[in-house]
């Protein structure tokens, strides 16, 4: 499990990590009402190009990983490390805004 990196060094961790491979984001979502309670957990998988020692020390100069979980932020400047994405793009993000709307539908709220 990735949080937000704790420093520099923990953030090359993560990203050296992710180098070439494929990945899994998981996000748990509960709503919560007087008579009904649901839940879900929505998976992505994220997969990274082969990152060399230049690129990762170059991203990590952006200062974009220190604040996102996982060190990198698909919405931003670490999306050209992206080779594919399998799932909801919005659950890497941070909300799978798609499953969540169904979902609030059955409590008789829509989001549009």
């Amino acid at each position: 499990v990735f949080t937000k990196p704790n420093d520099r060094a923990d953030a090359y961790r993560m990203i050296a990590m992710y180098s070439g491979r494929t990945h899994s984001v998981l996000s748990g979502v509960a709503l919560i009402s007087n008579k009904q309670t649901l839940t879900f957990c929505e998976q992505s998988q994220v997969t990274f190009i082969d990152l060399s020692a230049e690129e990762i020390e170059s991203y990590l100069a952006t200062n974009e990983p220190y604040d996102k979980a996982g060190a990198y932020g698909i919405q931003g400047i670490g999306s050209i490390f992206i080779e594919k994405i399998n799932g909801c793009y919005f659950n890497v993000v941070g909300l799978p805004l798609a499953k969540l709307d169904t979902l609030l539908k059955k409590f008789g709220v829509s989001i549009v």
